[in-house]
């Protein structure tokens, strides 16, 4: 694959520890469009995992909006609120470089985010950034440093495109997306710099509970692309309106039955439970192996 991007990183790695220092597992929810459900997606792995037992680190890569900072604040209100202590990730906040010159505004970009990622890989078992929905210095920064990419994508070709292009007339898969070369570049590079892969999951998100013609093609695209530039399908979260109504009291799914949730629990939420274990099951993250899924 030959890369467009441009792609520009400092030459030494970023965020990286001492040899033998245990560092934590760096999972990137990521792509380069709003609305595809990331911090939807990063709060409810943070949740799930510090449930199971896990540390967690959190970055929000989105410095304008900051949905997934936001959802933590909220969560953090709500706990406040009710006298309820509910888990939550350790969080580190970082803003954009003021610098009009971009040599130095990456540069100190670069130093920023390398000292939050070291702090928390030294500390947690895993680490989950919440990248903005733009190509930024910041987004390529987490992507390169990730263990795991997260990359949700709606059913429908306009969320395609940020994959690969697609012929209008045969559907037969193009040439990759620039945000699909840049990921490659990330990928070479952690291959080059530190003898190990970045695991790409692509996950089928907000689905609609309709089988229609549209959905069925985006899926046999996703199987052909996926077999081209090297990610893994993973099942989505399907579309319920109860994604929205807890982001504004900082609950996830997980949370439902604590004292003070007026949200009733109900078989749609139970569904909803299953199929967060089916994306924590594939994704095979370290130390889940054979580990019960507590909800």
């Amino acid at each position: 694959m030959t890369t467009q991007t441009g792609f520009r990183l400092p030459a030494r790695p970023i965020g990286r520890l001492k040899d033998g220092v245990k560092a934590a597992h760096v999972i990137v929810v990521g792509n380069e469009k709003g609305g595809a459900g990331k911090s939807t997606v990063a709060m409810h792995l943070a949740i799930a995992l510090l449930r199971m037992g896990k540390s967690v680190g959190a970055i929000d890569l989105d410095i304008r909006q900051r949905s997934f900072g936001r959802y933590l604040a909220n969560r953090q209100a709500w706990s406040d609120k009710h006298g309820v202590a509910l888990p939550r990730p350790e969080e580190i906040r970082l803003s954009p470089s003021a610098h009009r010159d971009l040599d130095l505004a990456e540069a100190e970009e670069t130093e920023r985010f390398s000292e939050a990622l070291i702090h928390l890989k030294q500390t947690h078992d895993f680490v989950i950034i919440d990248s903005p929905g733009a190509d930024t210095h910041y987004s390529r920064l987490a992507h390169s440093t990730a263990d795991s990419v997260i990359t949700p994508i709606n059913d429908s070709f306009i969320d395609f495109d940020l994959l690969a292009e697609i012929d209008p007339d045969t559907y037969e898969v193009g040439r990759p997306s620039i945000y699909s070369e840049m990921l490659w570049e990330c990928r070479k590079r952690k291959a080059a710099m530190e003898k190990r892969s970045i695991d790409w999951v692509v996950m089928r998100n907000r689905m609609t509970m309709v089988d229609a013609r549209n959905k069925r093609r985006v899926g046999e695209g996703l199987k052909m692309l996926s077999q081209r530039i090297g990610f893994r399908l993973a099942p989505g979260f399907a579309e319920r309106v109860i994604y929205r109504e807890l982001f504004p009291v900082g609950l996830t799914l997980l949370d439902l039955t604590e004292d003070g949730s007026t949200i009733p629990f109900t078989m749609s939420h139970v569904a909803a439970r299953q199929e967060l274990r089916d994306l924590i099951i594939v994704l095979k993250l370290p130390g889940l192996e054979g580990q019960a899924i507590p909800f």
